[in-house]
């Protein structure tokens, strides 16, 4: 697994639960390093070590952890470039949900080597979609869900958003997208100011 995915949850670990909490998921999964290299491979084996350690020092349902941590890249000022590649999707939360399936090739224009889940969005209705998403580690769900909910708030559109199980490797989930203008949303510049 890219250092950069092991790096995020200990990102997120450290900057929501604190560095003690991540010292005992460190001590826990039995971690070779005391810090994960973005730029560096890691055994899947281990990501999924430091994973579960994580739910269990955190006392967090495996879903529950994987929604928080979607939440967290989309949230945290740390991360605002990763929230600026998904909001150049499209004015609207609508734009954006239509265009997901072209997120893996634009974060693969930044980072060649980094694997990106696969996304599929089928539009139900009028405003419902059903997104089926697979990824080389199970988790890609939840982990879309918190995302797209903080993506939804970002746009200020209200949508109700709910995992819709597993079939095979895919992972789905269900949108219902109640109102594009909600609310105002966070500011988006094309242009990022200098400074």
């Amino acid at each position: 697994m890219h250092g950069m995915v092991n790096r995020a949850l200990q990102g997120f670990v450290t900057t929501t639960y604190g560095a003690d909490a991540w010292a005992s998921v460190r001590s826990q999964a039995m971690l070779p390093v005391e810090d994960f290299e973005a730029m560096l491979d890691y055994p899947d084996a281990l990501t999924m070590q430091c994973f579960q350690a994580a739910c269990g020092v955190l006392q967090k349902h495996p879903n529950v952890l994987l929604e928080d941590l979607g939440t967290w890249l989309v949230t945290h000022d740390d991360l605002e470039p990763l929230r600026r590649l998904l909001r150049f999707s499209g004015p609207t939360f609508l734009d954006f949900l239509y265009s997901l399936e072209e997120v893996g090739d634009r974060g693969r224009l930044a980072m060649p080597d980094l694997d990106m889940p696969s996304i599929v969005v089928e539009p139900q209705d009028g405003s419902g979609f059903r997104i089926r998403a697979t990824w080389v580690l199970p988790g890609i769900g939840p982990i879309l869900l918190g995302s797209l909910r903080a993506m939804a708030d970002d746009y200020g559109a209200l949508a109700f958003l709910t995992l819709d199980g597993i079939e095979g490797r895919e992972e789905c989930l269900l949108v219902q997208l109640l109102d594009t203008k909600h609310s105002a949303g966070r500011r988006f510049d094309l242009g990022q100011a200098q400074t």
